[in-house]
């Protein structure tokens, strides 16, 4: 059997179990800036981030939309797009992969994936402006206590129809 043609790699996954996998990577990179994995998994994560840090870069809507449906996460894709892309000094090579320790499990060596360039964290939460926040807080009024009262629920009527006898 020959392996030509056969490119990338299938970390022993499905294509849709990959593209989930990867997905969560990108994810995760966008959320704490450096991630510790396997170094295949960060090898084969280095290309598809990169795109999506370029396409970022443009900042138009188009691509902004194209990052939103490769990440499916539309908080992460304002992350990377608002706060990251813009922190990036270079044109391509936005990733770091660096050789960590051999997982004492199976022996498999782990890589820690990071920015080349620091990345100042701000507050990912979107400031919202609200019109209630101008408007001075009215005089409270003194709460008024109501006696609760039981009521007896009402029967009611039976109402004859056709089939009734």
């Amino acid at each position: 059997m020959h392996r030509h043609g056969y490119q990338g790699r299938k970390l022993g996954r499905e294509k849709d179990q990959r593209t989930a996998l990867i997905r969560s990577l990108s994810i995760a990179l966008i959320e704490h800036g450096s991630i510790e994995t396997t170094l295949p998994k960060a090898k084969e994560l280095r290309p598809n981030f990169e795109k999506l840090v370029s396409k970022a870069r443009k900042g138009d809507l188009h691509s902004r939309r194209q990052i939103v449906s490769t990440l499916g996460s539309v908080p992460m894709a304002h992350k990377l797009v608002e706060q990251i892309a813009p922190a990036m000094q270079r044109t391509s090579g936005y990733l770091r992969i660096e050789r960590t320790v051999l997982r004492r499990g199976d022996n498999t060596q782990m890589a820690r994936i990071s920015f080349v360039d620091d990345i100042k964290a701000t507050p990912s939460e979107p400031v919202v402006k609200t019109v209630a926040a101008k408007v001075a807080p009215a005089a409270k009024k003194p709460a008024v206590v109501k006696a609760k009262t039981t009521k007896k629920p009402v029967a009611k009527p039976k109402v004859a129809t056709k089939g009734d006898k």
